[in-house]
């Protein structure tokens, strides 16, 4: 699985990268990069993102 930011909708604010337990997600500029190499998909990002920016794949 693979978590995925849908940059059209992501508002930058930052709320899943502090929530997510391992540091996988960074603010970089004006975009959300995602470690999936960290990731643990444990959908904390997904639940958090107040416009749905974020999901995860299979």
């Amino acid at each position: 699985m693979t978590t995925v930011n849908n940059g059209n909708k992501c508002l930058y604010c930052g709320a899943c990268v502090g929530v997510c337990p391992v540091q996988a997600i960074t603010l970089k500029d004006t975009r959300i990069v995602i470690d999936n190499k960290k990731c643990i998909n444990c959908g904390a990002c997904v639940n958090i993102c107040p416009v749905g920016a974020m999901t995860i794949k299979k």
